[in-house]
């Protein structure tokens, strides 16, 4: 008989409050695992065959597609505490290979469900079903968020934009990080991310730091 996981069944019903059938939840607390990730780590990469769908308890995960011609990189969105990744469960169903890669943004702890059971339980549990709609829809409107940005925003725009779903992501307001690497997961050159950095600190919207942003 397998053993029921209780600090999996604890972290469910801290992060992921609408999994709130019982037996569902016995089912993630036997099947799932708890992993750990540090900060930096890649989780998927490219070609790689999913074999778990994440849910997210701490931490926060940076999901990038790569563009095929050049190789070049852009940011799809953060994965945030309480969250899954509904491009892993489109991938793991259809069984075919990631087109995304994801990273840890800081130290992660996820917990891990064979694909297996992520595609047997929506049949069997309604409340699965549910939350993999949900997640699906929600990312949806991440996806066209991201699109709306770069065909109507400004340069500008796309920035504060950007830095605020990174501090939101991170839970600070200081972020970490460089103008090259803004400049490469915008998919713009260094020189304009630093020039309108610049301007946002004029206008106290920011302020800069050595390798490091604060918003104000």
């Amino acid at each position: 008989m397998e053993k029921v996981n209780s600090q999996i069944l604890e972290l469910l019903n801290i992060h992921f409050p609408e999994i709130n059938d019982i037996a569902l939840q016995e089912e993630i607390a036997k099947k799932g695992q708890i992993l750990n990730f540090p900060a930096g780590q890649v989780i998927m990469n490219y070609g790689s065959y999913i074999k778990l769908v994440p849910l997210l308890v701490k931490g926060s995960i940076k999901v990038v597609r790569e563009e095929e011609e050049e190789g070049r990189e852009l940011l799809l969105y953060y994965l945030n505490s309480g969250e899954t990744c509904s491009m892993s469960f489109s991938c793991c169903m259809m069984n075919k290979q990631s087109d995304i890669r994801t990273t840890a943004v800081d130290d992660t702890t996820l917990i891990g469900i064979p694909v297996k059971y992520a595609d047997e339980w929506m049949t069997e549990f309604k409340n699965w079903k549910n939350f993999v709609m949900r997640s699906y829809d929600f990312r949806l409107q991440e996806m066209i968020k991201t699109i709306d940005n770069i065909a109507f925003k400004k340069m500008d725009d796309r920035l504060l934009s950007y830095l605020e779903d990174k501090s939101k992501a991170q839970k600070t307001k200081i972020i970490n990080t460089t103008h090259q690497k803004i400049a490469d997961e915008l998919n713009a050159s260094r020189e304009a991310v630093s020039r309108l950095l610049k301007q946002l600190e004029k206008k106290e919207v920011i302020k800069l730091g050595r390798n490091k942003i604060e918003l104000l």
